[in-house]
């Protein structure tokens, strides 16, 4: 199915006026795309995206793999036992805990920052991507490109498209940059739009890469603070800054999986 769908972009990542809608097509197959890709285009620039970023778009391809992973989340579906036994959360708890006392220093300067304890922090390390050992097979700016297109949640990632052409604009992220299915990228697989908006650098270097394990560790302490992590406050269900661990993951299984295993790290 092809269809023209208007949708408001988030104003801080497009710099467009408050409440302007963006008409642009989107569709349920990818028999469109090639046609979408040059009136998003024009809607990209029109957001401020350069010559690099759009060709950037204009170079990518639909992500039928992409579009088969967001259709088959199904570990969100778990029991929280089931999930982490799944996700190998004693192996996370006890690498964790290893990170944590080898690099001391390092995490307490985070906390002290931040107000972020280590534990939080390496828990999300090793659920997202074991700690950097895989962080993607995906092309990151063809994937955001096609969930964008797609109709399912357009809303949602057309602003991390248009955020993903601007890291491009800026040689942050190139068309070869390698990442999830749903086009996250680095150690802590943030999406394009969290990188533009919570992105530091974290080992002091004058650049933002979250490939780079510092980089990426110090932007995830810094996304949590910004949502409201009160330091020193309980992050288990039902204490103040769980709230906070629900910003960084919609679903329930996910949270109560980060809380448990970094309350062990941090114990």
């Amino acid at each position: 199915m092809f269809q023209i769908k208007a949708f408001t972009v988030t104003m801080a990542l497009l710099g467009l006026g408050a409440g302007q809608a963006l008409a642009v097509t989107c569709s349920d197959t990818g028999a469109a795309y090639e046609t979408w890709k040059p009136l998003m285009a024009q809607e990209a620039a029109a957001a401020g995206v350069g010559d690099r970023g759009i060709a950037a778009l204009m170079g990518t391809s639909y992500a039928s793999k992409t579009i088969a992973a967001d259709r088959n989340q199904k570990s969100f579906k778990y029991t929280l036992q089931k999930f982490l036994q799944v996700r190998g959360a004693d192996t996370i708890v006890a690498q964790g805990r290893k990170r944590k006392a080898g690099n001391a220093a390092f995490y307490q300067s985070l906390e002290a920052r931040y107000g972020v304890p280590a534990g939080v922090i390496l828990a999300i390390h090793g659920m997202e991507t074991g700690f950097g050992n895989f962080m993607g097979d995906s092309n990151v700016v063809s994937a955001i490109a096609t969930l964008a297109y797609d109709c399912r949640r357009s809303d949602f990632f057309t602003p991390h498209l248009v955020a993903a052409l601007k890291l491009v604009d800026q040689g942050s992220i190139t068309t070869k940059t390698v990442g999830a299915k749903h086009g996250e990228v680095g150690h802590t697989q943030f999406l394009p739009g969290n990188v533009l908006r919570y992105g530091v650098d974290g080992d002091g270097d004058g650049r933002i890469d979250l490939t780079k394990q510092a980089d990426a560790l110090a932007s995830t302490a810094n996304f949590l603070a910004q949502k409201g992590w009160r330091p020193g406050a309980g992050y288990q269900e039902g204490e103040p800054n769980f709230a906070v661990i629900k910003e960084w993951n919609a679903a329930k299984v996910y949270q109560q999986a980060i809380a448990i295993m970094g309350a062990k790290i941090d114990g």
